[in-house]
C-alpha cells in the first residue's frame, strides 16, 4: 500500500507559510501586528520572521516531491505521508498563536475588565494560545472533516506532546526541595497518593473504562494538564478521554480560581495558609497562580508558598505514572497471567517519562543552568553572573526612587529600597522579592515602578540553554494539543458519558475540603 497521498495540499501550506514570513519580515504586516500588539510590544515578530522561513521552504520543496513524484511502497513512504498532516497541524497552531489568540485579547480587552475582578475576560477563561488550539481542532475534525492526506500526520501529534514533557525536565531541579517544609511534603503525598487512590476506587465502582480511570487519576491527584498527558500512553487514554480529563481539570480550576479567594478571606487566612491551600487544592498551576494574585494583589507571598507546594506535586509525578503502569497492566492482564512487576517497570514504563526524569537528574547538577534555578530563572548581581554595569542606577533615577521613597510602609520593603538606591542594583534574593513585592503593591507611581521592574529584570536571568528549551516546549505542546483537539469527534464524546465529571467533581470537591481542613488546624504564618 502506498500511503504517500499525490496532493498539492502541502505544497500549498509551505507558500502560505512563506507568504507569512514574507508580509512580516517586510513590514507590509506592521499595521495588523500594531493592532494586536495593543500598545506594547508584539512578543511574537522574533518567531514570524524566522519560523514560517524554514518550516515554510520545508513544506514547499517536500510538497513539491509529494505532488508530482512517483511514491513506491516501504519505511520511508509512510514516514513522509506523515509530513502533511504535521505540517497542517503546526500551520494551525501558527495562525492560532500569533493571530487568533492575540486578536481575542484585543477583543476582550476593549470589552473592558470583568466587574470588580480587576481582569479581563480572556485572562479570567484561560483563553490562550493552547485551549483555543484545542477548540479549533475539534471544529476542524467535526464540522469539516480532517482530510485524508493529512490523517497520518494528525496521529503523530503524540509524539510532540511525549517530547514536550521529556523537555519539561530541565526546567526543575532539586534545588527547589531546599525550600520545602516537612509538612508540604506530607500534605502532597497524602493528598495526590489519596486523589488517585480515590479516582481508581471510584471509577471502578462506576465501572468507567480502566484507562479513563488511570488518565483522569493522574490529572485530578497530581497537576493537572501535565499529568494527564504524561500519564495518557501508559494507560493507553484515547483521546477522547485525555479531552474529558483536560476539560474536568480546566472547569474546575476556573471555579477555584474565583471560590479559593472569596473562602480565604471569610476566613481570614494568612498568605502561608492561602497558599498552602490554593498549591495543594487547585489543580493546573496558572489556576494556582491566578488564585494566589487574586488573594494577594499586593505582594508575592502567598504565590511563593503556592508554587512550592505546585513543585512538590509535579515532582511526584514520575512515581505516581509507575504506579499507574503496574495498576493498569494488573487490571487489564490479571485474568489470564500473573503479573511480573519488574518486568512491568521494564516494558511498559513510557521511555518519555524516563526522558523527563534524566533530564530532571541534569538540571539538578547544573548542566542547562546554575543548580539553584527555578524553571530556569536564576539570581545573580556580578558580572560573571550575567550583570551587566550599564544597569546599574543613574544618579537621576536614585534622586527619583528617593523622592518617594516615603510612600513605602513596610520595613522589609523600605531596606531593600534603600540598599538598591545605595548601590545602584538588587542587592540579594531577599531584597528582589521585596521589590516585587513593592511592585505589586503598587503604591509609588508608573515610573517609579518601570524603574523597579527593571532592577528587577536586571538581576534575574534565563540560562540560554533553558530558555530555547521553553521554546521547543511550548510548540511542542501547541502542536500536540491541536493535533489532540484533531482527534476528538462529538460522536465519541457521547459516548464517553458524563461519568468523568461526577468522579472529578467529587475528588475535587473533597481534596478542597480535606486540605482547607489540615492548612486551618495545622499551619498558621509559618510552615
Amino acid at each position: 500500500m502506498v500511503y504517500t497521498q499525490k496532493s498539492s495540499a502541502l505544497f500549498i501550506i509551505g507558500v502560505i507559510m512563506l507568504a507569512i514570513w514574507y508580509l512580516a519580515d517586510s513590514g507590509l504586516m506592521s499595521p495588523y501586528i500594531e493592532h494586536l500588539a495593543y500598545g506594547k510590544k508584539y512578543k511574537y515578530l522574533s518567531e514570524l520572521t524566522t519560523i514560517p522561513l524554514y518550516f515554510g521552504i520545508v513544506a514547499a520543496v517536500i510538497g513539491l516531491w509529494q505532488m508530482l513524484g512517483k511514491h513506491q511502497p516501504g519505511s520511508w513512504d509512510y514516514y513522509s505521508s506523515t509530513i502533511a498532516g504535521g505540517m497542517f497541524i503546526l500551520l494551525i497552531a501558527m495562525l492560532v498563536r500569533w493571530f487568533v489568540a492575540p486578536e481575542v485579547a484585543v477583543v476582550s480587552m476593549n470589552m473592558g475588565k470583568i466587574g470588580d475582578t480587576g481582569k479581563y475576560l480572556h485572562k479570567l477563561l484561560g483563553l490562550n494560545y493552547i485551549v483555543l488550539g484545542i477548540v479549533i481542532g475539534i471544529i476542524i475534525v467535526n464540522v469539516f472533516k480532517v482530510p485524508l492526506w493529512a490523517e497520518n500526520g494528525v496521529r503523530l501529534s503524540r509524539l510532540g506532546l511525549k517530547s514536550g514533557v521529556i523537555l519539561l525536565g530541565t526546567l526543575y531541579s532539586a534545588a527547589e526541595l531546599v525550600n520545602l517544609g516537612g509538612l508540604s511534603i506530607i500534605m502532597i503525598g497524602f493528598f495526590v497518593l489519596g486523589s488517585v487512590g480515590m479516582v481508581l476506587w471510584m471509577g471502578a465502582r462506576r465501572k468507567i473504562p480502566n484507562s479513563m480511570a488511570g488518565v483522569l487519576s493522574a490529572g485530578l491527584g497530581v497537576c493537572g494538564v501535565s499529568a494527564t498527558v504524561a500519564a495518557a500512553p501508559v494507560v493507553q487514554a484515547k483521546s477522547v478521554e485525555i479531552a474529558y480529563t483536560i476539560g474536568t481539570i480546566l472547569l474546575w480550576g476556573v471555579g477555584c480560581m474565583f471560590i479559593f479567594p472569596i473562602i480565604g478571606n471569610l476566613l481570614d487566612m494568612s498568605y502561608v495558609q492561602f497558599g498552602a491551600w490554593a498549591g495543594t487544592g487547585i489543580l493546573n498551576s496558572a489556576q494556582v497562580a491566578g488564585a494566589a494574585l487574586a488573594y494577594q494583589p499586593d505582594g508575592i507571598e502567598t504565590l511563593k508558598v503556592a508554587e512550592i507546594f505546585n513543585i512538590t506535586r509535579v515532582l511526584v509525578l514520575p512515581i505516581i505514572v509507575l504506579w499507574l503502569a503496574v495498576w493498569y497492566v494488573e487490571r487489564e492482564e490479571s485474568v489470564t497471567e500473573k503479573v511480573n512487576v519488574g518486568r512491568v517497570i521494564f516494558e511498559k514504563f513510557p521511555v518519555f517519562v524516563l526522558g523527563f526524569i534524566l533530564l530532571f537528574a541534569l538540571s539538578t547538577t547544573g548542566i542547562f543552568a546554575p543548580p539553584q534555578h527555578y524553571k530556569g530563572k536564576y539570581f545573580g548581581n556580578t558580572a560573571d553572573k550575567g550583570y551587566k554595569e550599564s544597569n546599574l542606577l543613574k544618579a537621576e533615577t536614585k534622586a527619583l526612587l528617593l523622592a518617594e521613597a516615603p510612600k513605602v510602609q513596610r520595613d522589609d520593603r523600605k531596606a531593600a529600597l534603600q540598599r538598591l538606591i545605595d548601590n545602584g542594583k538588587i542587592m540579594s534574593v531577599s531584597d528582589d522579592d521585596a521589590i516585587r513585592g513593592l511592585i505589586n503593591a503598587k503604591v509609588m507611581s508608573k515610573k517609579v515602578n518601570k524603574v523597579l521592574k527593571k532592577a528587577h529584570k536586571s538581576v534575574r536571568h534565563t540560562a540560554k540553554k533553558v530558555k530555547a528549551f521553553r521554546q521547543w516546549i511550548t510548540w511542542l505542546f501547541a502542536f500536540g494539543l491541536v493535533g489532540l483537539g484533531m482527534q476528538i469527534t462529538l460522536g465519541s464524546m457521547k459516548q464517553a458519558g458524563g461519568q468523568p465529571a461526577i468522579i472529578g467533581g467529587v475528588v475535587g470537591f473533597t481534596k478542597a475540603s480535606l486540605s482547607l481542613l489540615v492548612v486551618m488546624l495545622l499551619i498558621s504564618e509559618t510552615i
